[in-house]
């Protein structure tokens, strides 16, 4: 079965950290180009950052910058989220993507295949 499932959400402080993990099976993550996205109540669904064809200089949007780094261990077949300083506007719900890799950054959602389930981030005190 294809599919990606997210897990390392939860609850945390301000200035706190957490790390998201999205874990593939059925195909391989290894040539597939990754995004995570978010949505926040009330709000539409946003790019958070994304690869290309390599994980080489990763794209972010300006207001995580710094602060997210996206990853992945080739081995568990599996790409990371870790989310730094967290901050209340950081709350929502978590989705990360997969789709075929390629030479442009992009967080059109018709260029992902594979999509999880998605996972709360709440951050507050």
């Amino acid at each position: 079965q294809v599919q990606l499932v997210e897990s390392g959400g939860g609850t945390e402080q301000p200035g706190g950290s957490l790390k998201l993990a999205c874990a593939a099976s059925g195909f391989d993550l290894r040539n597939q180009a990754i995004a995570w996205f978010r949505q926040a109540p009330g709000k539409e669904r946003e790019g958070v950052s994304c690869t290309k064809d390599t994980d080489n200089n990763p794209y972010y949007m300006d207001s995580v910058k710094g602060r997210f780094t996206i990853s992945r261990d080739y081995a568990k077949n599996t790409v990371y989220l870790d989310m730094n300083s967290l901050k209340p506007e950081d709350t929502a719900i978590y989705y990360c993507a997969a789709g075929p890799s390629r030479w442009f950054f992009t967080f059109d959602p018709r260029h992902y295949d594979y999509w999880g389930q998605g996972i709360q981030v709440t951050v507050s005190s």
